[in-house]
Protein backbone atom coordinates (compact mmCIF):
# COMPACT_ATOMS: atom_id res chain seq x y z
CA UNK A 1 0.00 0.00 0.00
CA UNK A 2 1.45 3.26 -0.96
CA UNK A 3 1.30 6.57 1.31
CA UNK A 4 -0.92 8.95 -1.02
CA UNK A 5 -1.32 11.43 2.02
CA UNK A 6 2.02 13.02 0.89
CA UNK A 7 0.35 15.54 -1.41
CA UNK A 8 1.74 18.72 0.37
CA UNK A 9 4.67 19.01 -1.37
CA UNK A 10 5.58 19.84 -5.35
CA UNK A 11 6.11 16.47 -7.04
CA UNK A 12 9.99 17.49 -7.74
CA UNK A 13 10.49 17.17 -3.64
CA UNK A 14 8.99 13.35 -3.55
CA UNK A 15 10.01 10.31 -5.14
CA UNK A 16 6.99 8.54 -6.70
CA UNK A 17 6.00 5.00 -5.90
CA UNK A 18 7.07 2.58 -8.78
CA UNK A 19 4.25 0.68 -10.72
CA UNK A 20 5.50 -2.33 -11.13
CA UNK A 21 2.71 -4.72 -13.27
CA UNK A 22 -0.43 -4.25 -14.55
CA UNK A 23 -2.02 -5.76 -11.88
CA UNK A 24 -0.59 -3.21 -9.61
CA UNK A 25 -1.67 -0.34 -11.94
CA UNK A 26 -4.89 -1.00 -11.77
CA UNK A 27 -5.15 -1.65 -7.60
CA UNK A 28 -3.74 1.55 -7.65
CA UNK A 29 -5.92 3.97 -9.73
CA UNK A 30 -8.79 2.66 -7.69
CA UNK A 31 -7.08 4.07 -4.21
CA UNK A 32 -6.58 7.19 -6.60
CA UNK A 33 -9.76 7.89 -8.02
CA UNK A 34 -11.64 7.50 -4.49
CA UNK A 35 -9.70 10.83 -3.39
CA UNK A 36 -9.88 12.84 -6.62
CA UNK A 37 -14.03 12.06 -7.14
CA UNK A 38 -15.03 13.39 -3.69
CA UNK A 39 -14.07 16.99 -4.25
CA UNK A 40 -14.48 17.20 -8.05
CA UNK A 41 -17.85 19.24 -8.29
CA UNK A 42 -16.44 21.68 -5.86
CA UNK A 43 -13.32 22.31 -8.01
CA UNK A 44 -15.70 22.85 -11.03
CA UNK A 45 -17.72 25.73 -9.15
CA UNK A 46 -14.68 27.76 -7.78
CA UNK A 47 -12.38 26.75 -11.21
CA UNK A 48 -9.90 25.48 -8.66
CA UNK A 49 -6.98 24.12 -10.32
CA UNK A 50 -5.97 20.56 -9.31
CA UNK A 51 -2.68 21.21 -7.66
CA UNK A 52 -2.35 18.77 -4.95
CA UNK A 53 -4.57 15.64 -7.04
CA UNK A 54 -2.15 16.15 -9.76
CA UNK A 55 0.68 15.08 -6.61
CA UNK A 56 -1.38 12.48 -5.60
CA UNK A 57 -1.60 11.40 -9.55
CA UNK A 58 2.41 11.65 -9.68
CA UNK A 59 3.19 10.15 -6.75
CA UNK A 60 1.04 7.58 -7.19
CA UNK A 61 3.57 6.14 -9.64
CA UNK A 62 0.61 6.00 -12.56
CA UNK A 63 2.40 8.64 -14.72
CA UNK A 64 5.14 6.14 -15.03
CA UNK A 65 3.29 3.41 -16.40
CA UNK A 66 4.63 2.97 -19.83
CA UNK A 67 8.14 3.52 -19.43
CA UNK A 68 9.38 0.42 -21.00
CA UNK A 69 10.65 -2.16 -18.51
CA UNK A 70 14.62 -1.33 -19.64
CA UNK A 71 14.17 1.92 -17.98
CA UNK A 72 12.53 0.84 -14.80
CA UNK A 73 9.30 1.19 -15.92
CA UNK A 74 6.25 -1.54 -16.24
CA UNK A 75 5.13 -0.56 -19.71
CA UNK A 76 1.86 -1.65 -19.31
CA UNK A 77 -0.81 -2.55 -22.17
CA UNK A 78 -3.03 -0.05 -24.13
CA UNK A 79 -5.84 -1.69 -22.45
CA UNK A 80 -4.94 -1.63 -18.99
CA UNK A 81 -3.79 2.43 -19.90
CA UNK A 82 -7.26 2.47 -21.20
CA UNK A 83 -9.15 0.93 -17.89
CA UNK A 84 -7.31 3.66 -16.10
CA UNK A 85 -8.07 6.80 -17.95
CA UNK A 86 -11.89 5.75 -17.77
CA UNK A 87 -11.83 5.35 -14.32
CA UNK A 88 -10.09 8.48 -13.30
CA UNK A 89 -12.09 10.41 -16.19
CA UNK A 90 -15.05 8.86 -14.45
CA UNK A 91 -14.22 10.29 -11.18
CA UNK A 92 -12.89 13.95 -12.52
CA UNK A 93 -12.56 14.27 -16.41
CA UNK A 94 -10.14 17.21 -16.24
CA UNK A 95 -8.00 15.71 -14.26
CA UNK A 96 -7.95 12.66 -16.56
CA UNK A 97 -7.57 14.97 -19.45
CA UNK A 98 -4.34 16.45 -17.92
CA UNK A 99 -1.47 13.16 -18.47
CA UNK A 100 -3.00 13.19 -22.19
CA UNK A 101 -0.05 14.91 -23.19
CA UNK A 102 2.17 12.96 -20.55
CA UNK A 103 1.89 9.66 -21.94
CA UNK A 104 2.25 10.80 -25.63
CA UNK A 105 5.12 12.63 -24.35
CA UNK A 106 6.58 9.00 -23.07
CA UNK A 107 5.27 7.86 -26.14
CA UNK A 108 7.38 10.32 -28.49
CA UNK A 109 10.37 9.43 -26.44
CA UNK A 110 10.25 5.75 -26.64
CA UNK A 111 9.85 5.85 -30.67
CA UNK A 112 11.91 8.69 -31.33
CA UNK A 113 14.29 8.86 -28.35
CA UNK A 114 18.12 7.87 -28.64
CA UNK A 115 19.59 6.29 -25.66
CA UNK A 116 20.80 9.04 -23.88
CA UNK A 117 17.18 10.59 -24.34
CA UNK A 118 15.26 8.12 -23.30
CA UNK A 119 17.64 7.19 -19.65
CA UNK A 120 16.96 11.14 -18.93
CA UNK A 121 12.90 11.81 -19.80
CA UNK A 122 12.32 8.54 -18.80
CA UNK A 123 13.98 9.07 -15.15
CA UNK A 124 12.19 12.20 -14.56
CA UNK A 125 8.70 10.28 -15.76
CA UNK A 126 9.75 8.18 -12.82
CA UNK A 127 10.08 10.80 -10.19
CA UNK A 128 7.02 11.78 -10.98
CA UNK A 129 7.64 14.64 -13.14
CA UNK A 130 4.50 15.67 -15.66
CA UNK A 131 4.74 17.16 -19.28
CA UNK A 132 2.03 19.49 -20.40
CA UNK A 133 1.32 20.55 -23.84
CA UNK A 134 1.79 23.81 -26.05
CA UNK A 135 1.11 22.25 -29.31
CA UNK A 136 -1.66 24.20 -30.93
CA UNK A 137 -1.92 27.54 -32.48
CA UNK A 138 -5.10 29.88 -33.38
CA UNK A 139 -3.32 32.27 -35.73
CA UNK A 140 -3.22 30.06 -38.58
CA UNK A 141 -5.78 29.21 -41.29
CA UNK A 142 -6.36 26.36 -39.44
CA UNK A 143 -4.99 23.89 -36.81
CA UNK A 144 -3.09 21.52 -38.99
CA UNK A 145 0.93 21.39 -38.74
CA UNK A 146 0.98 23.15 -41.30
CA UNK A 147 -0.01 26.43 -40.39
CA UNK A 148 1.96 26.50 -37.17
CA UNK A 149 4.00 28.95 -37.00
CA UNK A 150 6.51 28.92 -33.58
CA UNK A 151 9.87 28.52 -34.96
CA UNK A 152 12.86 27.27 -33.49
CA UNK A 153 15.82 28.84 -34.56
CA UNK A 154 19.64 27.88 -34.20
CA UNK A 155 22.18 30.07 -33.67
CA UNK A 156 25.63 30.55 -31.79
CA UNK A 157 24.32 30.92 -28.90
CA UNK A 158 22.30 27.23 -29.31
CA UNK A 159 18.80 26.63 -30.08
CA UNK A 160 15.93 29.21 -29.03
CA UNK A 161 11.76 29.34 -29.63
CA UNK A 162 9.53 31.99 -30.32
CA UNK A 163 5.90 32.14 -31.05
CA UNK A 164 2.37 31.71 -29.11
CA UNK A 165 0.58 28.67 -28.21
CA UNK A 166 -3.24 27.71 -26.97
CA UNK A 167 -5.00 25.43 -25.55
CA UNK A 168 -2.20 24.58 -23.31
CA UNK A 169 -3.76 21.60 -21.05
CA UNK A 170 -1.52 20.79 -18.01
CA UNK A 171 0.34 23.59 -18.91
CA UNK A 172 -0.17 25.30 -15.71
CA UNK A 173 0.97 22.51 -13.27
CA UNK A 174 3.60 20.30 -15.02
CA UNK A 175 7.27 20.45 -14.46
CA UNK A 176 8.06 20.11 -18.60
CA UNK A 177 6.24 21.48 -21.26
CA UNK A 178 6.18 19.77 -24.95
CA UNK A 179 6.21 22.72 -27.56
CA UNK A 180 5.30 21.64 -31.50
CA UNK A 181 7.94 23.85 -33.55
CA UNK A 182 9.18 24.03 -37.16
CA UNK A 183 12.89 24.71 -37.87
CA UNK A 184 13.47 27.13 -40.82
CA UNK A 185 13.24 24.57 -43.76
CA UNK A 186 9.69 24.14 -41.84
CA UNK A 187 10.72 20.33 -40.46
CA UNK A 188 8.64 19.64 -37.24
CA UNK A 189 10.38 19.32 -34.20
CA UNK A 190 8.47 18.39 -30.42
CA UNK A 191 10.49 20.73 -27.90
CA UNK A 192 11.28 20.11 -24.71
CA UNK A 193 11.62 22.98 -21.96
CA UNK A 194 11.22 23.19 -18.09
CA UNK A 195 8.46 25.21 -17.32
CA UNK A 196 10.17 27.91 -15.39
CA UNK A 197 12.24 28.77 -18.33
CA UNK A 198 13.74 32.36 -19.40
CA UNK A 199 11.31 33.80 -21.56
CA UNK A 200 8.44 31.26 -21.40
CA UNK A 201 5.37 33.07 -20.15
CA UNK A 202 2.24 31.02 -18.81
CA UNK A 203 -1.52 32.65 -19.09
CA UNK A 204 -4.07 31.50 -17.21
CA UNK A 205 -6.95 32.22 -19.56
CA UNK A 206 -8.51 28.61 -20.21
CA UNK A 207 -12.14 30.27 -19.63
CA UNK A 208 -14.75 27.04 -21.42
CA UNK A 209 -17.71 26.02 -19.86
CA UNK A 210 -16.69 22.58 -19.32
CA UNK A 211 -13.10 20.56 -18.74
CA UNK A 212 -12.60 24.45 -16.33
CA UNK A 213 -9.70 22.64 -14.91
CA UNK A 214 -7.37 21.42 -17.01
CA UNK A 215 -4.79 23.43 -16.16
CA UNK A 216 -5.35 24.91 -19.38
CA UNK A 217 -3.94 28.48 -20.84
CA UNK A 218 -1.92 29.88 -23.63
CA UNK A 219 2.06 30.28 -23.50
CA UNK A 220 4.07 32.75 -25.14
CA UNK A 221 8.03 32.15 -26.11
CA UNK A 222 9.81 35.19 -26.12
CA UNK A 223 13.53 33.66 -27.35
CA UNK A 224 13.02 30.56 -24.64
CA UNK A 225 16.52 28.64 -24.68
CA UNK A 226 16.06 24.49 -25.38
CA UNK A 227 19.00 21.89 -25.03
CA UNK A 228 19.67 19.90 -28.46
CA UNK A 229 19.51 16.57 -26.30
CA UNK A 230 15.50 18.18 -25.86
CA UNK A 231 14.36 18.07 -28.93
CA UNK A 232 12.72 15.35 -31.21
CA UNK A 233 12.33 15.29 -34.83
CA UNK A 234 8.39 14.73 -34.49
CA UNK A 235 8.10 15.13 -38.15
CA UNK A 236 9.64 12.17 -38.89
CA UNK A 237 7.02 9.83 -36.76
CA UNK A 238 4.64 9.82 -39.70
CA UNK A 239 7.26 8.73 -42.38
CA UNK A 240 6.33 4.72 -41.36
CA UNK A 241 3.60 3.48 -39.73
CA UNK A 242 3.63 3.87 -35.80
CA UNK A 243 0.82 3.81 -33.24
CA UNK A 244 1.20 7.34 -31.94
CA UNK A 245 -2.06 8.61 -33.68
CA UNK A 246 -4.57 5.65 -32.36
CA UNK A 247 -2.77 5.63 -29.16
CA UNK A 248 -3.31 9.40 -28.73
CA UNK A 249 -7.27 9.26 -30.20
CA UNK A 250 -7.90 6.15 -27.77
CA UNK A 251 -7.00 7.97 -24.80
CA UNK A 252 -9.67 10.80 -25.81
CA UNK A 253 -12.54 8.06 -26.60
CA UNK A 254 -11.59 6.79 -22.68
CA UNK A 255 -12.17 10.53 -21.14
CA UNK A 256 -15.74 9.79 -22.92
CA UNK A 257 -16.47 6.91 -21.55
CA UNK A 258 -15.86 7.75 -18.72
CA UNK A 259 -17.78 10.85 -18.93
CA UNK A 260 -20.87 8.62 -20.07
CA UNK A 261 -19.90 6.35 -16.92
CA UNK A 262 -20.29 9.26 -14.43
CA UNK A 263 -23.50 10.78 -15.82
CA UNK A 264 -25.27 7.77 -15.77
CA UNK A 265 -24.22 7.47 -12.40
CA UNK A 266 -25.25 10.32 -11.48
CA UNK A 267 -28.83 9.84 -13.27
CA UNK A 268 -29.12 6.27 -11.32
CA UNK A 269 -28.76 7.91 -8.01
CA UNK A 270 -30.25 11.06 -8.19
CA UNK A 271 -33.95 9.14 -9.75
CA UNK A 272 -33.84 6.67 -7.29
CA UNK A 273 -33.50 9.38 -4.06
CA UNK A 274 -35.15 12.45 -5.23
CA UNK A 275 -38.14 12.96 -5.89
CA UNK A 276 -39.80 13.94 -9.48
CA UNK A 277 -43.18 15.60 -8.46
CA UNK A 278 -43.79 16.71 -12.65
CA UNK A 279 -44.71 12.68 -12.27
CA UNK A 280 -48.05 10.98 -11.67
CA UNK A 281 -47.76 9.54 -7.89
CA UNK A 282 -48.97 6.12 -9.34
CA UNK A 283 -45.91 6.00 -11.58
CA UNK A 284 -43.69 8.12 -9.42
CA UNK A 285 -40.94 5.52 -9.04
CA UNK A 286 -37.63 4.79 -11.29
CA UNK A 287 -39.02 1.02 -11.38
CA UNK A 288 -42.56 2.43 -12.78
CA UNK A 289 -41.36 4.95 -15.45
CA UNK A 290 -41.18 3.43 -18.62
CA UNK A 291 -39.48 6.21 -20.00
CA UNK A 292 -36.70 6.23 -17.82
CA UNK A 293 -36.28 2.45 -18.15
CA UNK A 294 -36.27 2.63 -22.06
CA UNK A 295 -33.65 5.86 -21.83
CA UNK A 296 -31.43 4.16 -19.22
CA UNK A 297 -31.69 0.59 -20.66
CA UNK A 298 -30.80 2.18 -24.06
CA UNK A 299 -27.73 4.13 -22.92
CA UNK A 300 -26.76 1.19 -20.89
CA UNK A 301 -26.37 -1.12 -23.89
CA UNK A 302 -24.46 1.54 -26.15
CA UNK A 303 -21.98 2.01 -22.83
CA UNK A 304 -21.15 -1.91 -22.66
CA UNK A 305 -20.76 -1.97 -26.68
CA UNK A 306 -18.22 0.99 -26.49
CA UNK A 307 -16.48 -0.32 -23.82
CA UNK A 308 -16.33 -3.66 -25.67
CA UNK A 309 -15.18 -1.39 -28.96
CA UNK A 310 -12.27 0.42 -26.95
CA UNK A 311 -10.81 -2.99 -25.29
CA UNK A 312 -10.44 -4.52 -28.72
CA UNK A 313 -9.53 -1.49 -30.37
CA UNK A 314 -6.53 -1.15 -27.55
CA UNK A 315 -5.52 -4.96 -28.80
CA UNK A 316 -5.05 -3.44 -32.56
CA UNK A 317 -2.75 -0.60 -31.05
CA UNK A 318 -0.60 -2.86 -29.29
CA UNK A 319 -0.80 -5.49 -32.04
CA UNK A 320 1.46 -2.17 -33.76
CA UNK A 321 3.82 -2.06 -31.04
CA UNK A 322 4.60 -5.80 -31.42
CA UNK A 323 4.93 -6.37 -34.94
CA UNK A 324 5.38 -3.43 -36.59
CA UNK A 325 2.16 -3.33 -39.34
CA UNK A 326 0.06 -0.81 -41.34
CA UNK A 327 -2.23 1.23 -38.81
CA UNK A 328 -4.88 1.44 -40.61
CA UNK A 329 -6.65 -1.34 -39.27
CA UNK A 330 -5.82 0.88 -35.66
CA UNK A 331 -6.76 3.90 -36.56
CA UNK A 332 -10.37 2.96 -37.77
CA UNK A 333 -11.36 0.85 -34.84
CA UNK A 334 -9.90 4.24 -32.61
CA UNK A 335 -11.78 6.07 -34.58
CA UNK A 336 -15.07 3.89 -34.68
CA UNK A 337 -15.19 4.22 -30.76
CA UNK A 338 -14.20 8.03 -30.61
CA UNK A 339 -17.13 8.65 -33.15
CA UNK A 340 -19.59 6.16 -30.65
CA UNK A 341 -18.10 7.08 -27.18
CA UNK A 342 -18.82 10.93 -28.54
CA UNK A 343 -22.58 10.33 -29.16
CA UNK A 344 -22.48 8.22 -26.20
CA UNK A 345 -21.27 10.83 -23.61
CA UNK A 346 -23.15 13.96 -24.80
CA UNK A 347 -26.68 11.72 -24.81
CA UNK A 348 -25.78 10.30 -21.39
CA UNK A 349 -25.05 13.81 -19.87
CA UNK A 350 -27.73 15.66 -21.68
CA UNK A 351 -30.89 12.32 -20.25
CA UNK A 352 -29.18 12.94 -16.96
CA UNK A 353 -30.70 16.43 -17.03
CA UNK A 354 -33.87 15.59 -19.02
CA UNK A 355 -35.08 13.02 -15.94
CA UNK A 356 -33.34 14.83 -13.02
CA UNK A 357 -35.97 17.47 -14.09
CA UNK A 358 -34.90 21.41 -12.93
CA UNK A 359 -33.16 20.27 -10.04
CA UNK A 360 -30.27 19.32 -12.08
CA UNK A 361 -30.10 23.04 -12.49
CA UNK A 362 -29.41 23.29 -9.14
CA UNK A 363 -26.21 24.98 -8.04
CA UNK A 364 -25.76 22.28 -5.16
CA UNK A 365 -26.28 19.42 -7.27
CA UNK A 366 -23.80 21.05 -10.42
CA UNK A 367 -25.21 17.94 -12.29
CA UNK A 368 -25.02 20.43 -15.38
CA UNK A 369 -21.35 19.77 -15.07
CA UNK A 370 -21.35 16.45 -17.04
CA UNK A 371 -23.17 18.18 -19.76
CA UNK A 372 -20.55 20.79 -19.86
CA UNK A 373 -17.48 18.27 -19.46
CA UNK A 374 -18.93 16.12 -22.44
CA UNK A 375 -19.81 18.80 -25.10
CA UNK A 376 -16.57 20.49 -24.26
CA UNK A 377 -13.90 18.08 -25.09
CA UNK A 378 -16.21 16.21 -27.85
CA UNK A 379 -15.19 19.67 -29.60
CA UNK A 380 -11.56 18.39 -28.84
CA UNK A 381 -11.62 17.37 -32.95
CA UNK A 382 -14.54 16.56 -35.15
CA UNK A 383 -15.57 13.37 -35.61
CA UNK A 384 -17.19 14.08 -39.07
CA UNK A 385 -13.66 13.52 -40.35
CA UNK A 386 -13.63 10.42 -38.42
CA UNK A 387 -16.74 9.29 -40.14
CA UNK A 388 -15.44 9.95 -43.47
CA UNK A 389 -12.42 8.24 -42.83
CA UNK A 390 -14.00 5.00 -41.57
CA UNK A 391 -16.11 5.29 -45.01
CA UNK A 392 -13.10 5.76 -46.75
CA UNK A 393 -11.47 2.50 -45.61
CA UNK A 394 -14.85 0.20 -45.90
CA UNK A 395 -16.06 1.20 -49.22
CA UNK A 396 -12.65 2.25 -51.20
CA UNK A 397 -10.32 0.51 -49.39
CA UNK A 398 -8.60 3.95 -48.79
CA UNK A 399 -6.26 3.72 -45.53
CA UNK A 400 -6.49 6.24 -42.91
CA UNK A 401 -4.09 9.00 -42.83
CA UNK A 402 -1.05 9.13 -40.96
CA UNK A 403 -1.83 11.49 -38.70
CA UNK A 404 -2.24 12.71 -34.68
CA UNK A 405 -6.07 12.79 -35.22
CA UNK A 406 -6.98 9.78 -36.52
Amino acid sequence: MIDLSRNKMPSQMLPAYVIRSEQDALAVIQEVVGQIAASSSERDVTRTLPASELNILSQSGILGITVPKAFGGSDVSTRTLVEIVIALSEADPSIAQIPQTHFYSVECFRLLGNQQQQQTFFAKVLRGERFGNAVAETQGKTASAAHRNTLLTHTAAGYHINGAKAYCTGALLCDWLAIFVKDDEGFQHMAYVPKDSPGLTLHDDWTAMGQRTTASGSATLDNVPVVSTHILPFQSLFDSPTRLGPYSQIYHAAIQIGIARAALKYCRHFVLTRSRPWIDSDVDSAAKDTLLLADYGALMTELHAVETMIMDAAEKVDEIKRHPAPQAEASIAVAEVKTLSTELCLNASTKLIEHAGAQAALAQYNLDRHWRNARTHTLHDPVRWKYAAIGNYYLNGILAPRRGYI
